[in-house]
């Protein structure tokens, strides 16, 4: 398991965390994330070089094992003690742009309607079976795939329903994925199925950099050569991999260690049982890896490490993170009582005691059980912060209103503020483009796609892989007749097949055009609006939108961030967003309009919906209204045909209205703040009338 890039920092923990799985499976896979360019697709890639061989039945296309086969594969019934060949365990690459049947298989229908041959074609989960499934940016895999990837590691079996036809097979696999965080987080259930997950990132020394180059160089001018200079140490992995899996099952995990493991996962609040599993099986995997045949405490605060971070994050932009202070103390309150000193606990020549490993007083370790200890907080621990979910909608202090009353503008500059920090978040109404879209597979608007109810049929265009079974006989039935019916079968041409059209739901493009100018009022209220935006960017994280950032105040507009996966990223330049000065509300909708127009090149498949999140309130660069320029501007977004909300974040006992006239001219709804909450009266009256986007008119 050589690396010709070298080692990054992270690396031994992701070599570790890959190697342990090599040893015990059964832990479920890592999950490898870390900037670009850190050769997290080329460690994982020398995994397969050094995992033991496997033996399989000849001519199973399942990799069913001779000693056990699969009773229900679809290529046996295979005899106990069948013909065996013995191969290399797979590496399989999953595709992010993968179709359903590219992964599962697929039924080939024309045979089995035209011949009634029942014939199946095996997927990535069935090569992938007894081996490793590598998915590479697996956190831009559709949801559609997520949800198969889940089913096949919960179950260890792969199902294929294809119109009254079912066939299963054995799908038991290592899934390892590489992710980079800039572009977006995982959904929280394929997050967790993740045995282990570590963090890597490029190093900053220049010697460490220089050895990543001349490694690269080395293997690029000769790879056999650099292959052969590596292949000693690679099989010498491999040995001590087949040792360790040899030594697993006598491995022994008393009921101390047991109850180490608990006590840290119950310290750091994790949820469900998966946690304590995991690095129970990850403890025992890692004793046997060192050549121990009980688990000690370095096993425990190992697996702990490697098992815990990502299962301890309360909402979606939350890092994953662990608080070594917290482990330690959670391991030393779990630790067993020494009872080998005198009854009173006390040394008996009033020198140190030997209690066992950390006691000598050079060393560092966790602080001692028997005096007073301070247990941290989580009041500094980012990670461990849960965010309130309260579902009322965001209210905005009589505090904010000062300045408001008489239709002040402010026309004179404001006073520039630092970043105001946004509230608590709560759970938005769904937003969503009018119309039917073919975008990529989410949970936002309507759109033609793989899944979802069936609401008609075309004429396939290639091969057919959901067939719409009533429509093919209502097309068929006319001709049997002509073509020489004369018994109970039904002759079907390929000309009669029809394949099913599904509706389902669609990710969207949310850009954010976001007012921080002064007349946006007091911070109080700046604080509101910001926690409005940032509960939109959690409903967009969790309906697996692209999101983008467009903030405007003083003389101009700027791309806070462009359209990206990364929601984590937005929420970060929300927080940081500062406030103050003139409203050059045109120049953000004028930004918004060419940033559009660039995204629907580089993605024309891909919807807009565009949230213009301000008081509708205007100036020029000179203190001059600007309205009317506003309104100039608002009139090309729509006349794009660009589905928008306006929310109206003007409060005060007089209101102008500006945000409303504002929206007319989008063509798009206006809502107010309070509004946004999915419990509001006004969000229940809309949802209830069908009017999510009524166009103003």
């Amino acid at each position: 398991m050589t690396y010709p890039f070298g080692a990054v920092v992270g690396m031994d923990d992701m070599r570790l965390a890959l190697l342990l799985n090599a040893v015990s499976p059964a832990i479920g896979g890592v999950l490898v994330r870390g900037e670009k360019g850190t050769a997290k697709s080329t460690a994982v890639r020398a995994l397969a070089a050094v995992l033991p061989p496997v033996d399989v039945v000849a001519g199973c296309r399942f990799a069913c094992d001779p000693a056990a086969p699969d009773p229900g594969c679809p290529d046996g019934p295979h005899d106990t003690g069948a013909a065996g060949v013995t191969r290399r365990a797979r590496l399989v690459e999953l595709p992010v742009g993968a179709s359903e049947d590219r992964v599962v298989g697929a039924l080939d229908l024309e045979r089995a309607l035209t011949e009634g041959v029942k014939a199946f074609e095996p997927g990535l989960l069935a090569a992938a079976n007894r081996g490793v499934l590598y998915v590479d940016e697996v956190n831009l895999l559709h949801d559609h795939l997520v949800d198969l990837l889940l089913d096949a590691a919960a179950l260890g079996t792969a199902y294929v329903e294809r119109e009254g036809v079912s066939v299963r097979h054995a799908a038991r696999f290592l899934l390892v994925g590489t992710m980079n965080p800039e572009e977006g987080e995982l959904r929280p259930q394929l997050l967790d199925r993740f045995g282990l997950t570590v963090e890597v990132a490029a190093p900053r020394d220049p010697a460490e950099r220089a050895e990543v180059v001349r490694r690269r160089f080395a293997h690029d001018a000769d790879p056999a050569a650099f292959a052969a200079e590596w292949a000693s140490e690679e099989d010498g992995l491999a040995v001590r991999i087949a040792d360790a899996r040899a030594r697993l099952p006598h491995v022994v995990l008393s009921d101390d260690a047991l109850r180490q493991v608990t006590a840290v996962c119950a310290a750091f609040d994790v949820d469900g049982l998966r946690a304590d599993i995991v690095t129970a099986r990850a403890a025992i995997a890692h004793a046997a890896w060192s050549g121990r045949g009980e688990v000690s405490e370095e096993d425990v605060r190992v697996a702990a490490r490697l098992a815990l971070p990502h299962r301890r994050r309360r909402n979606p932009f939350d890092a994953p993170g662990l608080d070594d202070e917290t482990l330690e103390q959670a391991l030393a309150d779990a630790r067993p009582n020494d009872d080998d000193g005198p009854d009173d606990g006390g040394p008996t020549d009033g020198g140190p005691t030997d209690g066992g490993p950390g006691d000598d007083p050079t060393e560092e370790g966790p602080p001692p059980t028997g005096g007073p200890t301070r247990r941290p907080t989580d009041s500094g621990d980012p990670a461990s912060g849960e965010p309130h979910q309260g579902l009322s909608a965001p209210q905005v202090p009589d505090t904010a209103r000062r300045g408001e009353r008489g239709g002040r503008t402010d026309a004179a500059p404001a006073p520039e503020r630092a970043a105001v920090a946004p509230s608590d978040p709560f759970r938005t109404r769904r937003l969503e483009v009018p119309g039917i879209g073919a975008g990529a597979a989410g949970r936002r608007s309507r759109a033609r796609s793989e899944h979802g109810r069936v609401v008609g049929s075309t004429r396939p265009q290639g091969g057919v892989t959901r067939l719409h079974l009533t429509d093919t006989v209502l097309a068929a039935a006319p001709h049997q007749m002509a073509r020489g019916r004369t018994g109970a079968g039904l002759r079907i041409q390929r000309a009669d097949l029809r394949q099913a059209t599904l509706e389902g739901r669609e990710g969207n493009l949310v850009l954010f055009v976001v007012d921080a100018s002064g007349s946006m009022g007091s911070r109080a209220r700046m604080g509101a609006v910001k926690g409005a935006v940032l509960s939109l960017l959690l409903d967009a994280y969790q309906r697996r939108d692209k999101v983008g950032l467009i903030t405007f105040r003083g003389s101009n507009a700027e791309v806070a961030l462009p359209p990206t996966w990364s929601v984590e990223a937005a929420a970060a330049r929300l927080t940081d967003m500062p406030t103050g000065g003139r409203t050059p509300l045109a120049a953000g909708l004028l930004r918004a309009h060419e940033l559009l127009r660039v995204e629907r090149v580089r993605d024309p498949q891909r919807r807009p919906l565009l949230v213009v999140v301000t008081d509708g309130r205007a100036t020029g660069v000179r203190g001059g209204s600007s309205l009317a320029d506003a309104h100039t501007a608002a009139g090309l977004l729509a006349a794009g045909g660009t589905a928008g909300v306006v929310v109206d974040c003007e409060s005060g006992p007089v209101r102008l209205g500006l945000a409303g006239v504002l929206g007319a001219h989008l063509q798009a709804t206006t809502l107010r703040l309070e509004e946004l909450a999915a419990d509001s009266l006004a969000a229940t009256v809309r949802h209830a009338r069908h009017l999510p986007f009524r166009r103003a008119a």
